[in-house]
């Protein structure tokens, strides 16, 4: 290859990268444009330590639920307080009330259905082996701030 075609084949990568770049920035949603319950139910798993926590927003490709709210615990204690915790802040400060849980007594994946959003938590093997972020994949992403 000659130091031409190295320049043309490095300068249209890097186009590519742009693009790819652009795309990426065009699927996510900042965390300012969501609800109030969502941020709150988002900041109630990081204070309990939830980990991989992501947002999905659903909107564009979905008409049963707003969002998708995906966090991680440990065991299944964690992932119970990690449930726990949203729920009973929302009652507290918003309100709230889940219009459905299932599936706390076995604490592998426990979701929180409060209609226009859901929540899953997920202990770590049952996270990996459903893999819903892969499954939404079309979705877009919400940026979660740092320090959250």
């Amino acid at each position: 290859m000659t130091e031409v075609q190295k320049e043309i084949t490095k300068d249209k990568s890097l186009q590519r990268d742009d693009a790819d770049a652009l795309v990426e920035a065009a699927q996510t949603t900042s965390f300012d444009e969501l609800d109030e319950d969502v941020k709150l139910a988002i900041k109630c798993a990081s204070d309990k330590k939830a980990f991989d926590l992501i947002a999905l927003d659903l909107r564009e490709i979905a008409s049963f639920a707003d969002y998708f709210i995906i966090a991680g615990g440990a065991n299944t204690r964690q992932v119970q307080a990690i449930s726990d915790e949203i729920n009973e802040q929302l009652k507290k400060q918003l309100k709230v009330k889940a219009l459905r849980i299932e599936g706390y007594a076995a604490g592998e994946w426990i979701l929180l259905d409060y209609g226009d959003f859901i929540v899953h938590v997920f202990e770590e093997k049952a996270r990996e082996f459903y893999d819903l972020a892969r499954l939404w994949r079309d979705a877009k992403k919400v940026t979660i701030p740092e320090g959250i």
